[in-house]
Parts: C-alpha cells; structure tokens; sequence
C-alpha cells in the first residue's frame, strides 16, 4: 500500500492528526490495533488553549459556543490544583468556555468520522508490528484480520501510546522518571451508596476521588504515597481495589459490580527526540505524565495540531526548509512544562503532615485570586508562548491571536471564522505598506490575504497568523518575506496546493 503518511495508533491523537492531514489533501493510513473506539473511561477534560486551537481548526461543533467576538472581558471555570479547590481557569469572553469536559471516546469518534470524509484510511484491528526508515521513506508493518499489510510512505507519526512500538524501533531515547506511587482505578457499586460522597478525600494514607457513573455505578480513583505497587502491571482484583480503598479511606468500603479496574503510577517519559528523520511522534508515545490536572489529552491533542499543518505542507512541498523541525523546538518544552507541574502537583498531594502549612498556603494564595491566574494560564496551555525566530522579533511574534471581530471586504467576521478556512492568514489593516504585503502574500497559493478594518486592541498594520492560531509575524520583525520563505518556501502561483483554498486567494 503506497501512501504519503502512515499514523500508528487512532486513539483521539492519532485520529485528529489524520483528519487534518486527509483535509489538507494528504494521502493518510492509520493503523489501529482495537476494532472499535475503546468504551473504558479515559480522560473528559479539553483546557482553554486546546479549545481554542480545535475550535480554529473547525472541530467540536455542537460540543460548545464559540464565543461572541465583540464581547469584552473574562469568563471562567472552576477547577483545582493537586485536588485544592479555588483554581479558576480564565478565557476572553470572544473564546469558547476555558474548559470543556467530554469524554475522550466521544472525541475519538468526531475526529474519526471527519478523518473518513476527508478520505483518511482508517485500517482498524491493524496492529503495527515492524517500521523501519530509509532515505526514500519509510516502511511500516500491520498484522490484521486479513492478514499483513505493508505501507509504504513519505513520513510515519507515531501516536502509538505509551508503550510505543515506533519510539521503541526507531531507537528514539527517552528522559524517564521512576514511579513513587501506586494508584488505582475502576467502576464499582458501593453497598452503602452514602458511604463515599462524590469529590476528593484527602486522608492520612492517600487520596480517594469519588464521581457518580454510568448505572448506578460511582468511579473511585486512589492515590496511595507509600511507593510504587511491585506488581503494577499485573491485573487488578476487585478485593485487592477493595482493601486499597478501604485502607486508604480508614473503614471498610464494601463493593460489587467492577468494571474497568486499572492501576497506574507517576512514571513519567518524555522523548529526547520528536522527530528520527522521516518518523516522528505525538501524544503519550512523546510524553507521559501523573494524570493529575487533566492535561494528558489536551497536550496530546495540541501536538496534532502543532504537527498536522507542518506535516501536511512539508509532503505537499510548500513549507519552509526547516519548519517541520520547529514541532520538536515548539512541543517538547511543552511536555516538559506540564510533567514538571504534574510531579510537583503530587509533591503536594503526598500524606506529609509537614506539607500541611504549603497545602494552607496554596489554599489561601488559590482563594486569592491574583496569583491563581499564573497557574490556571499553566494548567491551561494559556501561557505558551512559542519561540521568535530571530533575536530582533516583533513582540507579537510567537503570541496567541485571541479572537476578535474583523470587518472585511467580504463582511464582518472573526479570527475563528477565517481560520476555520484552512491554512494561515496574512491580515493587513490598511498601512501604508498594504499594497507591498499583499504582493509578497499572493506568491504563495495556501496563504490567504485578508483585508480588515484596523482593529484598536491590535494596533498594528499587518499579522502573519499560523493555521493553528500563532503569530508568526509582524511589523517590527525583520521582512515578511523572510517569515513567508522560513514558512512555506519559495512560493508559488501555480493552482491549488492546499484543498479548498484558492491561490493567491485576497478578501
């Protein structure tokens, strides 16, 4: 089978990379091991600056509001840090709602039905089982109900989860941190309903989460300090999930009816490398992490998004010389941002009555309000700032453009809307040099050129905006020129490269 880009794993990662590439008209194959979307709870939480990349991309309609793109000001969601209530994560109010909670099978199947309208194969019951790399490409072995596959392609993504056959055979290293803690999870009947309330009880042994789920079920996760469990990759036990949390919990805890019991562990990986040549890697096969803040899917599903239109426009040669090089420069520190806040979020959370006055003072500066917001814009991806190319960058480079209301030649819309078109912008808001811009943007057929009214919380003439929401430049930070070739080449006039968006396209 010949093609340009095989994805290993089709979990919500692997399924959103092949719906972005399938629609920027790139040949796409996943190949999945499981024949159906897993039913096993997961992860339910989407953070603000996820959100806000979905929602540009054109993704999550019916799951939420856009926002109103003339509003002014801040609207928020409650959420914790390391189970202490009073963190508030904030969003614009031209923004969706900062979270969003949905359960990750749910979006798994959104971004597989589009990758399949979009033309992506999707090979389920495919269990990758050898890739290997030359200077041609790359070639990647499936077993399967019907037999074996091989796909040969331009580029392989590994989105193969944490125990990635791709990181593994392609020999990408890892930093590693070992487990210290045991923690367990699954879905169970209480005989006494009343006997563990929904939220989190912190104990002199470890930490129990409570939540109501499906059938009269309730969903407990425990936390248990006092060191990895000698046997966290054998099968859990209901009465083994019994003793753990009636030990934790101080009295007896009696249950029935398990579903979904698991273990896990603080073990976190982050891969030295996204990138081997033509093979790279997205979500847990690059990075693993405490699921503790609900960061895990977001961050996966941020690499997509980071990688998908670097992909897309490398195979279809209309990007710049190094940009597929800048998804590891942008994404790793990304990762290692949120394993560094996740280890010390259970620093706090370990049973030491000697945390207690730190756990009093997070409470206190969380209620406060002020400094909570430096670690919601951290819980949130909010705070990502990407690297400027050059040392004498605009300011604006590197920022995320929040939407606002624009009125073009076509009529009024937002940030949201022209970026739900595909491709980047090129916005000019009538300078001087407009005219010198437009020109230098129509080389290039993927780059849209929009004209807007000049926006007063902006103030400046022209914005060089990534697909996924970034500013790439701005006036004050060398040459659009230069920016455009570091991007997307040498340019050209001939047709469409990128599907549905026209050449030379101005409004």
């Amino acid at each position: 089978m010949q093609t340009q880009v095989v994805v290993a794993g089709g979990g919500p990662v692997g399924m959103l990379l092949a719906c972005e590439l399938a629609e920027y008209g790139v040949r796409t194959v996943v190949v999945e091991a499981e024949n159906a979307v897993s039913q096993r709870p997961k992860a339910t939480t989407l953070h603000a600056r996820t959100v806000q990349c979905l929602v540009r991309r054109g993704h999550l309609g019916g799951l939420l509001r856009a926002g109103d793109p003339g509003a002014a000001g801040q609207t928020s969601s409650p959420f914790h840090f390391a189970g202490i209530p009073g963190l508030v994560v904030s969003a614009p109010l031209s923004e969706p709602e900062p979270i969003l909670k949905c359960p990750q099978d749910e979006l798994e199947r959104l971004f597989e039905r589009r990758a399949r309208a979009a033309g992506a194969r999707i090979l389920r019951g495919y269990r990758a089982t050898e890739v290997r790399q030359d200077p041609g490409g790359v070639h990647v072995t499936a077993e399967g109900p019907n037999g074996r596959v091989t796909c040969a392609a331009d580029y392989l993504v590994g989105a193969d989860g944490a125990r990635s056959l791709v990181r593994e055979q392609t020999g990408i290293t890892s930093r590693t941190y070992p487990a210290t803690v045991s923690a367990m999870a699954g879905d169970v009947r209480l005989d006494e309903p009343d006997a563990l309330r929904p939220g989190w009880h912190r104990t002199p042994r470890g930490w129990i989460v409570a939540k109501h789920a499906p059938g009269r079920a309730i969903r407990l996760r425990t936390l248990n300090c006092a060191g990895a469990h000698g046997a966290r990759h054998q099968p859990l036990t209901l009465p083994e999930f019994q003793r753990e949390v009636s030990w934790i919990a101080g009295r007896d805890i009696a249950m029935t009816s398990p579903r979904w019991l698991s273990r896990f562990s603080d073990f976190s990986r982050l891969a030295d490398t996204y990138r081997a040549g033509r093979i790279l890697l997205a979500g847990d096969a690059a990075h693993l992490h405490f699921p503790i803040g609900g960061q895990g899917l977001s961050t996966g599903l941020l690499d997509a998004v980071d990688l998908s239109w670097k992909l897309a426009f490398t195979v279809l040669g209309t990007a710049g010389e190094n940009l597929l090089d800048t998804y590891d420069r942008e994404r790793r520190p990304a990762a290692q941002r949120v394993i560094d806040n996740t280890r010390a979020q259970l620093a706090l959370m370990r049973p030491d009555p000697g945390l207690d006055p730190l756990r009093a003072l997070f409470a206190e500066l969380l209620a406060g309000g002020g400094e909570a917001g430096v670690l919601g814009s951290m819980i949130s991806a909010q705070d990502t700032a990407l690297a400027a190319r050059a040392a004498d960058a605009s300011p604006w480079e590197g920022r995320f453009l929040h939407n606002v209301a624009l009125t073009t030649r076509e009529g009024r819309t937002d940030v949201i809307g022209l970026l739900r078109a595909r491709g980047p912008l090129l916005l000019l808001f009538g300078g001087r040099d407009s005219g010198r811009l437009e020109q230098a943007g129509k080389r290039y057929a993927h780059l849209r050129v929009v004209h807007a009214a000049p926006v007063p919380e902006l103030a400046c003439e022209a914005l060089l905006v990534r697909p996924d929401g970034y500013i790439a430049w701005a006036p004050g930070g060398g040459s659009l020129p230069s920016a455009l070739s570091a991007y997307f080449g040498a340019g050209t006039l001939d047709g469409d490269l990128v599907k549905g968006v026209p050449a030379g396209h101005s409004s």
